[in-house]
């Protein structure tokens, strides 16, 4: 089979983009008659129209609209790939990067990553956004430039990531709470009125599950859909909350945290990006920032 002429992509591009052989020749400095026959190869090789007369214009055809997109994604790619690298001037830099995060995030590792851009760079500001879900789009269309969480299902197969941390979950009650007088067991846990964490309203959790093989069963109070709501009904309650226990470091100050005493398995926080950055030497800088800063944060008593 023969392979594909990779300069048709370019092509491709513009005259999706221009939507008119006229603009996109003159775009491209070339003569009309020289970009319908590119637009006839177009044709040839993807097997279909593209571009079809409506009137005295032209108008995609539902296979256009479909490349329009990915056709633009993987010039600009190939564009950033063939490009010179520039040193990197992070005296010098100047630009916003958008970190999207789960509560928990910017409360432990916020003030050091600020400390750690404020002396490196002093023209880069970062901005925090709230991490409702694990939708990859808003890295996928220059929303957001990083993320923190957890890999699931709903994340994105071209998004890149690399972990940070392994963390585990704890149980939290407010100081002198009964549940502490005396030995924690599954039994004593279980017994208790408990607040479940879940983005999506869920009604059961990894901790019911790991319950079950222990035939017991704990009582739902409430459902909140972060761990800053958790740890505030629990300071203010007799309620138990369950969280990982290094990202709610600091957001457990003034509460009573103890060993689950359930077999739970352990999550990975990582590091997420579209691949598109890769490359971005500032990007990459501050990519190794928080990977640093998270390894040296240490766990709360």
């Amino acid at each position: 089979m023969p392979r594909p002429d990779l300069n048709l992509l370019i092509t491709l591009d513009v005259l999706l983009s221009e939507g008119s052989v006229a603009r996109a020749a003159k775009r491209l400095r070339l003569s009309p008659s020289a970009m319908s026959r590119a637009l006839a190869r177009l044709r040839e090789t993807v097997g279909d129209p593209l571009l079809v007369r409506a009137g005295r214009g032209l108008v995609p055809t539902p296979l256009a609209l479909e490349l329009r997109e990915r056709a633009s994604r993987v010039v600009e790619e190939a564009e950033a790939l063939l490009r010179p690298v520039k040193a990197l001037d992070l005296q010098r830099l100047v630009r916003t990067f958008t970190l999207r995060n789960m509560d928990g995030f910017v409360e432990n590792f916020g003030p050091a990553l600020l400390r750690r851009v404020r002396e490196e760079a002093p023209g880069v500001r970062l901005r925090f956004v709230p991490k409702p879900d694990k939708d990859p789009a808003p890295l996928r269309e220059s929303q957001v430039d990083l993320e923190t969480g957890v890999i699931g299902r709903a994340t994105g197969p071209e998004v890149r990531a690399q972990a940070l941390f392994r963390d585990h979950f704890i149980g939290v009650v407010r100081k002198r709470h009964p549940l502490c007088k005396s030995a924690i067991t599954p039994e004593r846990y279980a017994g208790g009125q408990h607040i479940l964490v879940s983005r999506r309203g869920l009604d059961r959790g990894p901790v019911d599950e790991a319950l079950e093989p222990l035939e017991l069963h704990r009582e739902i109070a409430t459902v909140v859909s972060d761990f800053s709501e958790a740890l505030a009904l629990a300071r203010a309650s007799d309620l138990v909350a369950t969280v990982p226990e290094r990202y709610t470091g600091n957001l457990r100050d003034g509460l009573t945290s103890f060993p689950l005493p359930l077999a739970l398995p352990g999550i990975t926080i990582s590091l997420l990006w579209h691949p598109r950055m890769d490359s971005d030497p500032a990007h990459r800088w501050l990519r190794a920032c928080i990977r640093e800063v998270c390894a040296a944060r240490p766990l709360q008593p």
